[in-house]
């Protein structure tokens, strides 16, 4: 079997306090704390996702305070590391988690663009075909793929074991990506 990886964008936040002049991963943008509506969409999904992982779960965690929020709605104990900062490589946070040769399931919260790039690169999508834009909606951040998940609140996406996605017909249907997907995973 292999490793199960769980990527889950941290629940909405309040926006940068200076959205003309802010930039992600500065000491404001760290400091973002999650909304109302964010905290009960991670709690939600926090208390689902400790039913299903099994206690030897690893979870990671961004340093910014959002994710903080997000990751602790779990029960769970968690690490942060500066590798899952705002804007980082995808690659460092695979070396992180020790893709794909983990022998545990790991959750890592984080933040868009990064987790786009890491299914994209999983999947050998390119960015576009995996990206999940914000847009404002007056009261924080809004995805255009959290609007299409927005009944079911935020799903965390797992990626395919790198045996499991070279078969057709393998992609856990219960865990769909917040993506295009090739036309074997719909």
């Amino acid at each position: 079997r292999g490793m199960d990886l769980i990527l889950w964008r941290h629940a909405e936040a309040h926006d940068h306090p200076e959205p003309e002049n802010g930039l992600p991963g500065d000491a404001h943008d760290l400091a973002r704390r999650l909304t109302p509506r964010g905290e009960k969409q991670a709690a939600r999904v926090g208390a689902w996702l400790d039913r299903q992982l099994p206690e030897t779960a690893r979870i990671w965690s961004s340093p910014a305070v959002r994710c903080e929020q997000t990751a602790l709605a779990m029960g769970r104990r968690f690490k942060t590391s500066a590798l899952l900062a705002p804007e980082v490589d995808p690659d460092g946070v695979l070396e992180l988690v020790q893709w794909p040769t983990g022998k545990s399931p790991v959750v890592v919260v984080g933040h868009q663009p990064t987790l786009g790039r890491i299914i994209a690169r999983l999947l050998s999508l390119t960015e576009d075909e995996c990206s999940v834009r914000k847009r404002s909606n007056g009261g924080g951040e809004r995805s255009d793929a959290r609007d299409a998940l927005r009944r079911e609140a935020l799903r965390p996406w797992r990626a395919p074991s790198p045996a499991s996605s070279a078969r057709p017909g393998a992609w856990p249907p219960a865990w769909p990506a917040p993506c295009a997907l090739p036309p074997w995973g719909r």
